[in-house]
């Protein structure tokens, strides 16, 4: 008999995208892992308290590479080229430190500038007084400008690489998602090419140079991170990587972080007489509203024992990092919204090897995008229900469809 959904598991009528939380409180309350079905994805194991998790996510047994799975068959399971994301050291360790070095906290300090200026145009181009929509006005485009700057995506692609790129985080069916996974292919080929023979200084010029350095005969097997370059898949994986969780997370941040704050006027009024805890709401947000539901599938490459529970060689394991991130053993008092809480110790951007290489950024974002709006728009408020507001879920991430607000 297959193991049920998450769908089946809650109670009938119940929305899993607008709150996944008492599904996952009564799960993790009869024990840490359990045998669950993802559509589109098969079955898998998982995994729901912090303890277990932060083990899973360090678990050397656990890989990222798909070829790990009972279930793999060819490399048609990779999104799009090959990427951090889906390897493992010594591969992973090459792939990032290749751009590591541009998500420094020197580098973010660097962007705050251009971040802020980004921030009060946004905010000046919204009417001063009536309704809008906060997340196609402000939380979506901050953050795609930043990424697209940053890799070098021109101004007018900018719209259309979202479409794909929602599309693939997203999808309506299999269908849109491999007509957006083919367009996003197209689109990258064609600008690697274009920085390739015309450098611009940008993350994906730097690439693309790194791309011309062929890793040494062997470097792979001489230690971790050794090889230098990229192969072409690599760089095609890199880019559609950095372009998609550079944005799609961050949106899916800013927009619950308000929603958040809306809907505890007790903490946003401490936010305003205390614009210091703002890295707190930040965080307390990143614990409580995980924008990154869950891990990347992981597959054990032997057989082990996980808080329990058996694993079998080959059998895929999804580690939630917001059920973790809710954990009551952890974070007592989960499901409440607290600035003054010591949130440090969330999943929010994972855990070990594969933790949010675009974190630092992410967090100057959101902080950068929450004290102009609120210096800007002193009277917001929300402009309809919030218990009605359209939350979009995936496997990977969970945000809000819209968020309709009154700027004034």
């Amino acid at each position: 008999m297959a193991a049920p959904t998450l769908e089946q598991l809650a109670p009938a009528g119940h929305d899993m995208a607008a709150d996944p939380y008492p599904v996952w409180a009564e799960l993790r309350a009869r024990g840490p892992v359990h045998r669950v079905t993802v559509p589109e994805s098969g079955e898998c194991w998982l995994v729901l308290t912090h303890e277990a998790a932060r083990t899973a996510l360090t678990d050397p047994r656990l890989r990222n590479d798909l070829r790990h799975s009972s279930s793999w068959g060819s490399d048609g399971g990779h999104a799009i080229g090959r990427n951090m994301l889906q390897s493992d050291p010594p591969q992973h360790t090459r792939l990032r430190r290749l751009v590591a070095g541009h998500f420094t906290p020197g580098r973010i300090t660097a962007l705050r500038p251009r971040i802020e200026a980004l921030c009060a145009e946004l905010l000046s181009a919204l009417p001063r007084q009536g309704t809008v929509d906060l997340v196609s006005r402000y939380a979506l485009p901050l953050p795609v400008t930043v990424i697209c700057e940053l890799l070098g995506v021109p101004d007018v692609d900018r719209a259309l690489f979202h479409i794909w790129s929602n599309s693939l985080v997203l999808p309506a069916s299999q269908e849109s998602a491999a007509a957006a996974a083919a367009g996003l292919t197209g689109y990258l080929t064609e600008l690697i090419d274009r920085v390739s023979a015309s450098p611009d200084g940008t993350l994906l010029s730097d690439l693309a140079e790194a791309a011309r350095v062929p890793a040494p005969l062997g470097a792979e097997a001489s230690g971790p991170g050794s090889a230098p370059g990229l192969d072409r898949e690599e760089l095609l994986g890199m880019a559609f990587l950095i372009l998609v969780a550079g944005h799609e997370t961050t949106v899916n941040l800013i927009s619950a972080t308000v929603h958040s704050l809306l809907s505890h006027p007790d903490q946003l009024a401490l936010l305003r007489a205390d614009p210091a805890l703002m890295e707190s709401a930040v965080e307390e947000s990143l614990r409580l509203n995980s924008p990154v539901h869950a891990s990347a599938f992981r597959f054990a490459a032997e057989p082990l024992e996980l808080a329990g529970t058996r694993i079998p060689a080959g059998d895929a394991v999804l580690v939630s990092l917001a059920a973790a991130s809710r954990d009551p053993a952890r974070f007592p008092g989960p499901d409440r919204f607290d600035l003054r809480r010591r949130a440090q110790g969330h999943l929010g951007f994972g855990h070990g090897l594969h933790h949010c290489l675009g974190a630092p950024l992410a967090r100057a974002e959101t902080a950068l995008a929450l004290r102009g709006l609120l210096a800007d728009r002193p009277e917001l408020d929300f402009a309809t229900d919030p218990a009605e507001l359209p939350w979009r879920s995936s496997t990977l991430l969970r945000g809000l469809a819209e968020l309709p607000v009154v700027v004034g």
